[in-house]
């Protein structure tokens, strides 16, 4: 005799997606003097979209935003079809639509990124708005090794001008960008 489960709550797809990106990122660091582990950052960025009321999808979809692109040398790397077999079409939409395509120059990756904000879903703008605060927040207290102040103020303004076509979905979350594209843009004024 089969015994039903129950359907998977929104929570427990949430923690499942935690730790399959935990386990994902066990080997992965952050670029910032730091070095934190990575696993880190997309916990940060689901907090961010969990707290400003975005839908549990994205909060799931910001947990393995970077799985695909940053296990691409491990030896088991994270595929999108991996991600919708564990999490559905709809969490690997999302997740395609953030990801960056690595075989691209940088410059055309970035360029990508401003082109393609406003079109992108609901979801996808509200993970990248996320994202871009959590990097940003990385920029100014601990950025990548080798980032000299100029390259430092290049992405600060590179990541307003992505922002600028992700706003407009969650109001709260663009207030959170803004305040804190605001406080690195201090924090370079008062070291430069």
């Amino acid at each position: 005799m089969d015994i039903a489960l129950p359907a998977e709550t929104d929570l427990a797809r949430i923690l499942r997606a935690a730790s399959f990106a935990a386990r994902v990122h066990a080997t992965h660091r952050r670029k910032g003097d730091a070095a934190e582990p990575y696993v880190n950052h997309v916990l940060e960025v689901a907090e961010i979209l969990a707290t400003h009321g975005a839908p549990p999808v994205a909060v799931i979809a910001a947990l393995l935003h970077d799985t695909v692109e940053d296990s691409d040398e491990d030896p088991d790397p994270c595929t999108l079809p991996r991600i919708e077999a564990e999490f559905g079409p709809e969490v690997a939409g999302i997740v395609a639509e953030v990801s960056d395509d690595k075989s691209l120059p940088k410059e055309v990756r970035k360029g990508l990124q401003i082109r393609g904000a406003r079109g992108a879903s609901a979801a996808a703008r509200q993970l990248r708005l996320a994202d871009k605060i959590s990097n940003l927040r990385a920029i100014a207290a601990s950025p990548p090794k080798g980032w000299d102040h100029a390259r430092r103020l290049e992405y600060v303004g590179w990541a307003g001008r992505v922002a600028a076509g992700l706003r407009g979905v969650n109001p709260a979350l663009d207030a959170l960008f803004e305040a804190t594209y605001r406080e690195a843009v201090a924090r370079l004024a008062a070291e430069g």
